[in-house]
């Protein structure tokens, strides 16, 4: 079936196109609002032509069609209902809206806000990884007959471009993303906080330190701000609400950063710090072993429950302040754990329809994207998740062993090799296998049942 032909089905199957309230894509799904849920044939949407699964929320119907295939099924169902789904401001603020109108749990909602700040920065995060990987490479292998090269500082000064101004760009999407009517206030605050001067004030006796507590200092004081400066407009007259909110939101704000938050996340960051060196950096092999197996093997039920995301600020303070986070690479397992458990169903199933999804999936799993395989293969299947899961376990518990790193954030699976720091490329694509025939063998042990066709 050609892509539109697809899309006609599907939406057919959603309850045709006066049922479709919205539409919209992510990198692996087609995401719908509908009228009435109860006219979604679902088991036949399962079965259509190019279906990797289906995910089912109180405010969407998910249909999982992986990278790249998802942006042109997508196009072609927008075409359809093109008369009846509106894309642009009003809607996106309509649709925001009735979100928050519905039964979401507050923390979930506070998980989605920090993923939503760091998402528009991980094009970014990627293109200056890439740089300074091939930076970290070079200074590897030819030392410093390379790094005292103006080459050298060139790319570096390139790579280290998003992150020499992170603070204020977190500080501008938390604005937005925390309601602020003025989002560069955000990024304002952010280089407040970062700013070299602050290395000549002291206060109560000590010095400040520009930058302390990275990220998560910028994220407390821009929520901060969102409340100030939402009461202000509450009680400030009109005409005078140009001049007198954005004064007592920055002031105060900045205030409470340099007396309290940047302090309080300071010690937040530094607590994150001290954890990851006592547990996952340890030179105690049994501790790193631990609690790289643990970080591993629960990374999945994280992605399914969303709160995954919460993980995003400490990736990106630990790369801020380290210059690598060891986290990353021992998460990333549970990704190449999942195509080792794949490619266990894939030589076991008689079933053509789950061979074919496999098949399919295998790919960008390969290339660490895996929910065609979470809601595709190995969550529907039951024992092969909690094969994956184990996989994982074990995958963590080498990178951990071997204390893999990474430059940046964005990409998982094989394309991260491109971002691990110190040159330890090969002993990270040692993890990589590691976690493959992981997966594969502890979900050849538990095995599943085979769906009859």
């Amino acid at each position: 079936m050609t892509n539109k032909e697809i899309a006609i089905k599907l939406v057919e199957l959603v309850g045709g196109k006066d049922n479709v309230k919205s539409v919209t894509n992510c990198m692996t799904r087609c995401r719908f609002e509908l009228n009435n849920f109860s006219k979604a044939n679902i088991e036949a949407i399962k079965k259509s032509e190019g279906v990797l699964g289906i995910v089912e929320t109180k405010e969407q119907l998910q249909v999982i069609y992986g990278p790249g295939k998802v942006n042109k099924v997508t196009e072609e169902v927008k075409k359809l209902v093109w008369t009846k789904v509106v894309i642009g401001e009003d809607a996106v603020a309509e649709t925001k809206a009735k979100l928050k109108e519905k039964n979401d749990t507050k923390f979930k909602n506070i998980l989605k806000k920090l993923g939503n700040v760091f998402i528009p920065l991980i094009p970014l995060f990627v293109a200056c990884g890439l740089v300074l990987a091939i930076n970290n490479i070079a200074g590897v292998y030819f030392k410093d007959a390379y790094t005292k090269t103006t080459a050298a500082q060139i790319i570096g000064l390139i790579g280290n471009g998003v992150f020499s101004i992170l603070s204020v760009l977190v500080g501008v999407n938390a604005a937005k993303e925390f309601g602020s009517q003025m989002p560069m206030l955000g990024g304002v605050l952010g280089g407040i906080l970062s700013s070299a001067t602050l290395a000549n004030i002291t206060l109560f006796g000590q010095k400040l330190t520009p930058g302390r507590g990275g990220v998560i200092s910028v994220i407390l004081v821009v929520v901060l701000a969102c409340f100030i400066e939402k009461a202000c407009r509450k009680v400030v007259p009109d005409v005078l609400d140009l001049f007198v909110t954005p004064l007592v939101t920055l002031s105060v704000s900045a205030l409470v950063a340099l007396f309290i938050l940047q302090p309080v996340g300071g010690a937040i960051s530094d607590s994150i710090g001290f954890l990851v060196a006592k547990t996952i950096a340890s030179d105690n092999i049994l501790i790193a072993v631990i609690s790289g197996a643990v970080s591993g093997g629960l990374f999945l039920p994280l992605v399914m429950t969303g709160m995954h995301q919460a993980l995003t600020p400490i990736h990106a303070d630990l790369i801020a302040n380290v210059g690598y986070t060891v986290l990353l690479p021992i998460l990333a397992t549970a990704g190449m754990a999942q195509v080792g458990a794949t490619i266990a169903v894939l030589r076991k199933t008689k079933n053509e329809r789950l061979k074919k999804i496999a098949k399919n999936g295998l790919v960008p799993g390969f290339l660490g994207i895996g929910e065609p395989l979470i809601y595709g293969i190995t969550l529907p299947l039951g024992k092969p998740f909690v094969g994956a899961c184990l996989g994982a376990a074990v995958g963590g518990a080498a990178m951990a062993i071997f204390k893999v790193g990474a430059v940046a954030m964005g990409v998982s699976g094989l394309p991260l090799a491109l971002l691990i720091a110190n040159g330890k490329i090969g002993v990270f694509l040692i993890g990589v296998l590691v976690s493959y025939a992981s997966g594969y063998l502890f979900t050849n042990i538990l095995g599943f049942d085979d769906p009859i066709e």
